[in-house]
């Protein structure tokens, strides 16, 4: 189905007249239009690119299912009537642009979500993209486990990463990669510094990379020579919880009580060492809908993908987080990152 059907749907079983569209990353989902500067008016009837004089050319060639109209002389009047309500994105829309809107839109009705939860639907193209990107990252996997060493800094290991997806067919990354090493491990959202891999480490990386602007995720969490019969068991039982809570992911599973079987195993062990959503989803965007956390009450669907990276993080000691992409699919689901989960000992 064309993306502006699915619109369509929305529009003709709401009181909307029209969606005015602005978040720069659904103004690309629905149009093509790749520019920095521009917005959409979808309406029952219209499908209008408003742009500046720089993207006029690239406007028309990328959204060819749209009319293109350069913003110096086009009136919104000309478009939406005073009587029409017309859906914004309440949720990402800066207050400078809703001023100025809001002074020449007269019914401007929040739509929370909408466009959102149509991209968290998948069709074959994007999984395809995602597909890509997480082969990349595993083929980055296994380069960066034979390239690490005893020595080595944070910064090195993440460099070599990102050099090697570039060099892989990578448009770029997803986000800014983690390397944590040691007890920096316990860092959710550590940034790679100069600290040391050192023999007895357990080291996390965290990373991913975009194609076609498709991202991709991914979390393992490896080992600098021999490690501590507890370094092994904390390891073991994130392995174990994320593959318990990879065996619920199906269409109509609760969001909230996959990621609640996590929380409570592993809170049960490790108090107040996992603290965060057991997964989100992953597409344009690398932090999409669905959220796998505990507020989160929705079912899964045919279509979404989602992380499920479990972690415990221990203070002073050590991290371990394990983290799969995957597709909901009608079965149940499908792993896309291929990656050993065994512990690797570089």
């Amino acid at each position: 189905m064309d993306r502006c059907e699915k619109l369509y749907e929305r529009l003709n079983s709401s009181e909307l007249d029209a969606v005015l569209i602005t978040d720069r990353t659904n103004v690309y989902y629905f149009s093509g239009f790749s520019g920095s500067s521009g917005y959409l008016i979808v309406t029952k009837s219209e499908k209008i690119l408003v742009t500046d004089f720089r993207y006029i050319e690239q406007a028309g060639d990328q959204a060819k299912e749209f009319t293109v109209k350069n913003i110096s002389d086009f009136e919104i009047g000309q478009v939406l009537r005073d009587d029409y309500a017309v859906g914004f994105e309440n949720m990402s829309i800066l207050y400078d642009e809703y001023t100025r809107f809001s002074a020449k839109i007269k019914n401007l009705v929040p739509v929370d979500f909408m466009l959102t939860d149509i991209r968290a639907i998948k069709d074959e193209y994007e999984i395809s993209c995602i597909e890509t990107a997480a082969s990349i990252a595993d083929k980055a996997f296994e380069h960066i486990v034979s390239f690490m060493r005893e020595g080595m800094t944070e910064r090195a290991v993440a460099l070599e990463l990102e050099m090697f997806m570039r060099k892989s067919g990578a448009d770029g990354l997803s986000f800014d990669s983690i390397v944590a090493t040691g007890a920096r491990g316990s860092l959710p959202h550590s940034e790679p510094g100069d600290s040391k891999l050192s023999s007895g480490d357990l080291v996390v990386l965290d990373y991913g990379c975009m194609v076609k602007g498709y991202c991709s995720d991914r979390t393992r969490t490896v080992a600098v020579g021999d490690i501590s019969a507890r370094q092994l068991e904390v390891y073991n039982t994130v392995k174990r919880v994320q593959q318990e809570c990879l065996d619920m992911v199906k269409p109509g599973a609760k969001c909230s009580e996959i990621h609640m079987h996590s929380y409570d195993f592993l809170n049960g062990l490790y108090e107040g060492c996992y603290g965060h959503g057991l997964g989100h989803g992953v597409g344009l965007e690398i932090h999409e809908r669905p959220n796998l956390n505990m507020r989160n009450h929705g079912l899964l669907v045919p279509g979404n993908v989602v992380t499920v990276e479990p972690g415990v993080y221990i203070s002073g000691f050590c991290g371990v987080r394990i983290e799969d992409l995957v597709l909901v699919t009608e079965e149940g689901y499908r792993i896309l990152s291929k990656s050993t989960k065994e512990l690797v000992k570089i």
